[in-house]
């Protein structure tokens, strides 16, 4: 699972991003608000973890402006306002679920796993002669088990959930290996093994597009 969480307090977003990546989720942190549609357009997560008291631009202008974009990644709002008001309005604007401060950090973790068990509708995906079972991680060809390498599965991952539409090397970058610093001839590589694993053209590419599956 990828998180994104947006949280000034730095010693918050500190504990919280070491606590989340010791649970096995990858999570990006951001400081600032005025870079959270900017990193959404070369990124994609699984939750959104949202604070509301954000400098420059506000939790419910950022929330605002997701959903206005048709994006509904779930978003979790983490804040110290406790007001019925406040959450009503939150949840009028696209919420899917509200924690306060002070809180137990176990308690986030469950409630991100729950929204992200909510999304996930298909947990066994066909696409032509190729099925893909999102929970267990298994792919299988004419019926026959293929396995993939932790890259090359969240590689293939995300190329799957974004079928239909050409994913660019930049995305891949940013949701396979974060801040690793690798380059493109890193992602031609693993798109080269994972084709070798698939049927031909199940991976479409196209120079300065990037690269599809189609739906």
């Amino acid at each position: 699972m990828k998180v994104l969480l947006v949280e000034d307090d730095k010693l918050l977003g500190e504990s919280l991003k070491e606590y989340l990546t010791l649970e096995g989720i990858c999570v990006d942190w951001i400081e600032d608000s005025r870079e959270f549609f900017d990193l959404l357009e070369v990124a994609s997560y699984d939750v959104i973890i949202l604070d509301l008291m954000m400098p420059h631009i506000s939790g419910e202008e950022l929330l605002k402006g997701l959903r206005n974009k048709k994006d509904y990644t779930p978003v979790l709002v983490l804040t110290a306002k406790g007001r019925i008001e406040d959450k009503e309005k939150c949840f009028s604007l696209g919420a899917d679920d509200y924690l306060t401060k002070p809180f137990e950090p176990k308690e986030l973790l469950l409630r991100i796993r729950a929204l992200h068990r909510r999304v996930v509708k298909e947990e066994r995906l066909k696409i032509n002669n190729v099925e893909v079972d999102l929970q267990t991680c298994k792919v299988w060809v004419n019926g026959k088990e293929v396995k993939f390498s932790k890259k090359e599965w969240l590689m293939f991952k995300y190329l799957v959930e974004n079928r239909g539409r050409y994913v660019t090397t930049q995305e891949l970058l940013n949701y396979v290996w974060g801040d690793e610093p690798v380059g493109d001839d890193v992602v031609r590589a693993h798109i080269k093994n994972l084709r070798k694993l698939l049927p031909e053209g199940f991976i479409i590419s196209h120079k300065g597009w990037g690269y599809k599956v189609e739906g």
